[in-house]
């Protein structure tokens, strides 16, 4: 007598068959894992020719004694080793003192630019999260010199830096009355001032829009406890809004700082081709020493130099912040 196992409703007994490998992945399934791949191909592939290929031939060329002779077959240049390296460090020599003194007034412009682009960004975001009439017109107003286009910007700024005619010296000499003569704003000592405030009057809105965005996180239920138990407009902004953006901040002073280290359409449209010694930031040191003294090899280590610094800085701070927080949490 033979008995037959009947299976329990709503369950299928499964088949296995020995030495029987599994089925394979459904199409569908594939191709719904590998489309996000394909849907970014493009864009890699556009970074790859826009950024990493010019890179790498940058690089390249440092390790040559590329100049206007070879600049017409650059793969024909002459092996240089570290020799253009060595010529960029040797501080002793011309070249050297010179790029070290870029580099020294770059450190002095990004910190100060940097610094009050935070501030006024910051003070500004806190000013106007309260409800007030006129709010979105003055928010509006502070983002105008952001979404200007960089040229068209600069260029204005001058023509108001020019000496005779120039809007700055007007109000200052004609209407105040603030100095003896008209002063040289895009030549001599106060070409740093003018960069500076160029580029504060450009970057800070980017700060005020990043701040602004993070203050929307911000429950006012906190203020408004901390209002009851007695503390004032400060102590809210010390004890509650500025630890709270210590994440944006972190990732705010990182983006100023490569921007405004690496900035060269500023000072190029500011000064034009030969910038003045006091605003000899190394963008356009570099340039000149490739396109004026046509030693590109030169100007390429000294690229390469330039990154092998910014790589270095933003793992040190990268490094620090997550160090920073991990501690703050613990």
């Amino acid at each position: 007598m033979t008995t037959t196992a009947i299976e329990p409703a709503g369950r299928t007994a499964p088949k296995l068959t020995p030495g029987k490998a599994r089925s394979p992945r459904p199409p569908g399934r594939l191709r719904r894992i590998s489309l996000p791949y394909l849907l970014l191909l493009p864009a890699l592939v556009l970074e790859l020719l826009v950024h990493l290929v010019p890179m790498v031939i940058g690089i390249v060329m440092s390790f040559k004694e590329l100049t206007q002779f070879y600049i017409r077959d650059w793969g024909t240049a002459p092996w240089a080793g570290f020799d253009n390296y060595a010529l960029t460090v040797d501080f002793d020599a011309p070249v050297g003192q010179a790029l070290l003194n870029s580099f020294l007034t770059t450190c002095l412009f990004t910190l100060l630019s940097v610094g009050l682009c935070w501030l006024l960004g910051t003070a500004a975001a806190i000013f106007l999260q309260e409800t007030f009439r006129g709010r979105g017109i003055l928010r509006t107003i502070f983002l105008v010199p952001y979404a200007l286009p960089v040229y068209a910007a600069v260029i204005t700024w001058a023509f108001m830096f020019q000496r005779d005619n120039g809007l700055v010296n007007h109000v200052l000499h004609d209407q105040l009355g603030l100095t003896d003569s008209p002063p040289f704003w895009l030549i001599g000592e106060n070409s740093f001032v003018t960069l500076l405030v160029v580029s504060v009057w450009k970057g800070w809105p980017f700060a005020f829009l990043i701040m602004m965005a993070g203050l929307q996180n911000i429950p006012r239920e906190i203020y408004e406890a901390a209002a009851l138990d007695g503390a004032g407009v400060w102590q809210q902004i010390r004890r509650i809004t500025l630890p709270s953006l210590r994440p944006v901040n972190q990732v705010l002073v990182l983006v100023l700082f490569l921007w405004t280290f690496n900035d060269f359409n500023t000072p190029f449209v500011l000064f034009g081709k030969a910038a003045p010694e006091a605003a000899d930031v190394i963008s356009i040191h570099i340039y000149q020493s490739s396109f004026q003294t046509w030693n590109f090899g030169t100007g390429a280590a000294m690229s390469v130099l330039l990154l092998l610094f910014l790589l270095v800085v933003t793992g040190v701070y990268l490094l620090a912040t997550s160090r920073g927080r991990k501690t703050g949490d613990a």
